[in-house]
């Protein structure tokens, strides 16, 4: 740091106190009785401000800049305007000691020997507060909330903007050590508020704004009258009877003098954001000074070091960009620094640091070594074991521990030192002098080697990585580059102010100069870009520069000297100086290049950092077609122009190379089939072939595919003419396409007749399979378009595809519903089982979706189909009998429960009370085993529950409630079955004799609940119900006598052999396609004849075994046709036969289904549905 004057003027009086204008344009000083208003830019003095009677002692600035304030010694304060015009005036008892302007507020307080005043432009009267002692002076915090007032006592008082104290600082010193000034540091990054005070102890104190110290005092052997910070708070001026201005940092460091002077300095201010003093003194002397702070630093490679708040150092890893700060408590003069070393010299002290490590990356440094002695040198250089200081001519070497080992003195001037490396303890110097010459030093060897000798003064030095060559800087701005070896200039370049060589690449360099960064390639023209500031390092692409006081990296892609080597064929030092850093397109460029030049192994490099697979295959095939010995670069070359798409002179280059067939093949490839016809040749038929190939291919693929189906078709290749067709739809160019194909070429005609069918044209797809001979697809065709008709003409004749006819066919019967159809098409197909797994399939979805009544119908129709098996099947008879009866009896069990299921889920009901009641104990009595999927009990006890109460059972409705208590009731019925439980209990224990059904064959009654089923107690006779009512009819199940043939059974029941007293005939018997009925004739008289079936019924049980009703010849001859009904089942099941015993009642069985009804409920039910309820037999289809 040094000052330089800048302007001083005299005044005839002491110079007590000034101050600057905000912006700096003015300064204001108090001289004598008057204030003093001088320009700062050239210290003229612009007015003279009287108003005062006596001396003025203070004054002060507002922030704002819109007035300033004066006190005197003749106890008043002045407030003048910027114009430099008095506007208002006002006294204190006593004479005025210091005035301050609020920052914020622009409050003013004003201090006098006895109180203080606080006045503001808002309000007309000061508001004054007495003090115990003479104030001294005074200073307010930033943010204006406090006021701190310095005593001739000795104490510091702290006031709130209302002027009450809030903080008393007593020093030790008391009134003997008066306060004579304090100021608050003005900084805004500090946290807290940090006062400085100055005293006449010859003391500096720092306090925080609670009154604690910070620190220990500042010893400052003179008497300091005045003490002020920067604007930003690093530095702090102190002024005082030592007849200078001294620096200390914000800690109270002492950094050096300002200037001297002749007499007892009392104010000194620094102008608001600059370096520059004023200073006032006793003899009225008025110095103005500028501050030039000089930058303190020292590179080596990657790392730099420079002076922070002159007392610390910052060291700064330039590519990783970390920094760490080394913080001291004295100046900091000099920095060096080499590898892992690090030296700062202080006023009395060198320190020398070193890394914790080795790590190239390591930041932390610790001190090493100290030499605590004085040293005075204008350089200063650290090796690994020594530091060198340069004074003027003169070079001293020095041990860590301070010993001097060995000195140089040169013959003029050092202007430049740089350590150039070395082994430890042998370090090299490049050292340049003033009278232009430039030696090489080792720090082992006393003598000194002189490397070259110019005429000018050397003002930069660096040396290329090899040692090979030196580059100068001189006074005159030229960069000079000399051969070391041979001293021979290799050239010059102007406009430079500092010069650094590549570190990566021996023949690069950059210098800076005029605002412009050089960079200079071997021996190629300087390639310039913008850059301010100086250069100090060149590693690989990164250059590093200096600017004003900040070190920074800037990455320079290295592709202008690039260029420069490629322009010469130099491939080799252009992948070298790539390498360093270019960009990816600069890559690119430097690898086509190579590759054009055939140098393939810069071209594989380059291309492998662009990551182009495509260059690397061809290189690759290349080098392999070279280790088999093919060496005709002319054709390598043309492969290269091929992939760069230079197709014209690859062309040239293949038929100059007698390789025409690649030329043909490269523009075939390319669609450029005019160029292609130029290297047909002799017009062979094959490359011909090829070329039309690729041009339908071409056409295709550019949207013509009526073009491309001609080329195609042209070429031969029928295929892809067809697809194009196909995909078009063009039936009619597909139709002419097969017509004109050979019966042999089966793959075309198949892809022609998959066209068709997929366009909907199966007339045409089966006109080709006819000439393909091909009857199977013709047969999957007719099967997939439906045509059935034409599929079963072609099983006929070739019974071989009957089972690719007849399954396909059953299937979509099924899926079309057609169940009766698609059984007898498997039939015919020869898949029963698949008949009765579709329906099974069906029968368990109707029951899963609560469809009881279908699950009944396909029951029955399944009971059928292995009716038909058995019939057909004699090894499957006995499991498909077995599943008849099963599926019978489940018929019927379904056929019930979708009455119970209608009742107890839909709000109305569709049936009489005594039918619910029968259905609801048939059910119960068939369900004794197990129960079916899908039929639940409860719903079958509560329907029987609340009909039997209903009819007057009650005794089976309290049965039927107890049940249902020991099952799963629903939440829905819960609350039904728990009332109907309660109120059966009112009713009496029995049920209603009405309701007992009656065994026909034996006339026992039977109980309402039958625990042996459907069958009586007493004979075990199987009961016969109405399958609408299912009432018990009067029907008895009778057997015919070993030996009796059914015909032969029917043939005697027609003949009704005539009785003796026999009855009249009243009965006549009405037939018809679809029904047997036998009717009573009203008009005939009724007698009691014997009748041979009647003993039979009689024959009384002997055991619990049922003993069916076995009738011979004779009874069979005695009986009416019209008082039996037959079931005719198919073989191999026998007839059942069954005798009315009530002549009056008239039956009629369903003569599909063999279901018995009452005949008035069955002719009402064929009216309500046009078909039996059961079976669903249409009344219009014949008995089959």
């Amino acid at each position: 740091m040094r000052a330089a004057l800048t302007w001083r003027d005299r005044a005839e009086q002491c110079i007590y106190d000034l101050a600057f204008k905000p912006d700096g344009t003015q300064l204001i000083i108090a001289a004598g009785n008057r204030l003093l208003v001088y320009d700062t830019s050239d210290g003229t003095l612009i007015q003279p401000l009287k108003g005062h009677k006596d001396t003025v002692y203070c004054v002060a600035y507002a922030k704002d800049g819109k007035r300033f304030a004066s006190g005197s010694a003749d106890k008043s304060v002045i407030i003048w305007t910027s114009k430099l015009e008095g506007i208002l005036k006002y006294t204190h008892n006593d004479s005025i000691q210091c005035v301050s302007y609020n920052p914020l507020t622009h409050q003013l307080a004003s201090c006098s020997s006895g109180d203080f005043g606080l006045w503001s432009p808002e309000q007309k009267s000061v508001s004054k507060h007495k003090t115990s002692s003479k104030i001294t002076c005074c200073s307010w915090t930033n943010d204006g909330q406090y006021l701190a007032l310095g005593m001739f006592n000795g104490i510091v008082s702290i006031r709130n903007k209302n002027g009450d104290e809030k903080v008393k600082i007593e020093r030790p010193g008391g009134s003997s050590s008066p306060i004579w000034s304090i100021c608050w540091n003005p900084s805004r990054d500090e946290r807290n508020d940090i006062l400085a005070v100055a005293d006449w102890g010859q003391k500096l104190s720092f306090y925080h704004l609670s009154g604690k110290q910070i620190g220990k005092d500042r010893v400052l052997n003179f008497d300091p009258c005045c003490i002020s910070y920067f604007t930003k708070g690093e530095y702090l001026l102190l002024g005082g009877s030592d007849r200078q201005v001294s620096l200390f940092t914000r800690d109270g460091v002492r950094l050096g003098t300002v200037g001297e002077q002749s007499s007892w300095v009392w104010t000194c201010k620094v102008k608001p954001d600059s370096n520059y003093v004023a200073v006032g003194c006793q003899d009225g002397t008025i110095s103005f000074y500028q501050l030039i702070f000089s930058t303190v630093h020292g590179l080596y490679k990657d790392r730099y070091a420079y002076r922070d708040n002159m007392t610390d150092v910052i060291v700064q890893h330039l590519i990783t960009e970390q920094k760490v700060r080394i913080k001291g408590r004295e100046l900091v003069k000099k920095i060096a620094i080499y590898k892992n070393r690090l030296a700062i010299q202080m006023p009395e002290k060198i320190l020398i640091y070193e890394l914790y490590s080795d790590d190239s990356a390591d930041m932390y440094y610790r001190v090493k070594e100290k030499i605590i002695k004085k040293f005075e040198c204008n350089l200063l250089v650290v090796c690994s074991d020594h530091i060198i200081l340069c004074q003027e001519k003169r070079l001293q070497c020095l041990s860590f521990s301070g010993v001097k080992e060995r000195e140089w003195l040169m013959e003029s001037l050092i202007r430049y030192i740089k350590v150039i490396g070395g082994p430890p303890g042998r370090e090299g110097l490049l050292v340049g002098l003033k009278n232009g010459q430039i030696l090489k030093i080792f720090v082992d060897n006393a003598l000194a080697l002189v490397l070259l000798k110019q005429s000018t003064a050397v003002r930069c030095l660096d040396m290329s990585a090899s040692r090979n060559k030196l580059a100068v800087v001189d006074e005159n701005d030229t960069c000079l580059v000399y051969d070391i070896h041979t001293k021979e200039l290799l050239f010059q370049e102007p406009n430079a102010n500092s010069v650094a060589w590549n570190t990566q690449c021996e023949d690069m360099l950059c210098f800076s100069g005029g605002g412009y960064l050089n960079i200079k390639a071997s021996n190629f023209p300087v390639h310039q870009q913008k850059l301010q500031g100086f250069v100090v390092g060149y590693n690989g692409s990164k250059i590093f520069c200096l600017h004003v006081f900040s070190m920074s990296a800037v990455e320079v892609p290295q592709s202008a000297p690039m260029y420069q080597y490629l322009e010469r064929k130099m491939f080799k030092e252009a992948y070298q100086i790539a390498c360093l850093g270019v960009t990816d397109a600069d890559w690119r460029e430097l690898a086509m290049e190579a590759l054009e030049g055939l140098e393939f192994e810069t071209a594989k490099k380059a291309f492998t950092r662009v990551r182009d697979l495509r260059y690397l295959e061809l290189i690759s095939s290349i080098e392999d077609r070279k280790k088999h010995g093919e060496n005709n670069n002319e054709l390598f070359l043309a492969d290269v122009f091929a992939y760069q798409g230079k197709f014209h002179e690859a062309a040239k280059l293949y038929k100059r190379s007698g390789h025409e067939n690649l030329a043909l093949e490269m523009y075939s490839d390319l669609r450029m089939f005019d160029h292609a016809k130029e290297f047909l040749g002799s017009g062979d038929p094959k490359d011909t072939k090829m070329l039309i190939k690729k041009q339908a291919d071409w056409a295709k693929d550019i949207n013509e595919p009526k073009a491309a189906v001609e080329m195609y078709l042209s070429a031969g290749e029928h295929m892809k003419a067809i697809e194009i067709s196909g995909d078009h739809g063009w039936v009619d160019m597909l139709i002419e396409i097969a017509r004109k194909l050979d019966k042999a070429e089966r793959e075309p005609l198949a892809k022609c007749a998959f066209y068709f069918k997929q366009l909907d044209n199966p007339g045409y797809a089966a006109e080709i399979y006819m000439k393909a001979g091909d009857l199977k697809a013709l047969v999957q065709l007719h099967v997939e378009t439906h045509r059935w008709e034409e599929a079963f003409a072609l099983s006929e004749k070739h019974p071989e595809f009957k089972d690719e006819v007849y399954v396909p066919y059953a299937q979509w019967l099924a899926e079309s519903d057609r169940f009766e159809e698609a059984q007898k098409a498997f039939h015919k197909a020869g898949r029963q089982r698949e008949a009765v797994q579709v329906l099974e399939q069906l029968t368990h979805n109707a029951v899963l979706e609560s469809r009881f009544n279908d699950a009944a119908y396909y029951y029955w129709m399944l009971s059928m189909q292995c009716l038909d098996i058995a019939q057909e099947n004699q090894g499957q008879q006995t499991e498909m009998l077995k599943k008849f009866h099963h599926f019978q009896h489940l018929a019927e069990v379904y056929h019930v429960y979708h009455f119970i299921q209608r009742y107890t889920e839909e709000p109305f009901s569709f049936h009489l009370p005594e039918t619910l009641f029968n259905i609801s104990r048939f059910l119960l009595h068939s369900l004794t085993k197990e129960t079916p999927l899908g039929i639940s009990k409860v719903n079958t006890l509560l329907a029987l529950a609340k009909q039997s109460k209903a009819l007057g059972a009650y005794k089976l409705a309290r049965h039927a409630y107890d049940k249902l208590h020991g099952l799963q009731i629903p939440d829905r019925f819960q609350k039904s079955v728990e009332l109907g439980s309660l109120t059966i209990r009112s009713k009496p224990f029995h049920d209603s004799e009405e309701l007992v059904p009656l065994c026909y064959r034996c006339s026992t009654n039977n109980p309402l609940l039958n625990n042996l089923g459907n069958v009586c107690i007493n004979c075990r006779q199987p009961f016969v119900f109405s399958a609408s009512s299912y009432e018990v009819l009067h029907l008895v199940e009778f057997y015919l006598e070993d030996g009796i043939t059914d015909e032969e059974a029917v043939a005697l029941i027609d003949l009704e052999v005539p009785r003796v007293n026999k009855r009249e005939n009243k009965w006549q018997e009405m037939m018809s396609d679809h029904t047997q009925s036998l009717k009573l004739d009203d008009n005939t008289d009724i007698t009691e004849d014997d009748d041979p079936f009647t003993a039979k019924l009689s024959f009384e049980q002997g055991g619990s075994e049922f003993v069916p009703v076995v009738v011979s010849r004779a009874v069979l001859r005695s009986m009416s046709r019209r008082d039996v009904l037959i079931k005719r089942w198919a073989r191999p099941l026998r007839w059942q036969y069954y005798r009315s015993l009530l002549p009056d009642a008239s039956i009629t069985m369903c003569p599909s289904c063999f279901q018995m009804f009452h005949t008035e409920d069955y002719e009402l039910l064929i009216l309500q549905h046009n078909c039996c309820p059961f079976c669903r037999r249409r009344i219009d289809e014949s008995n089959q």
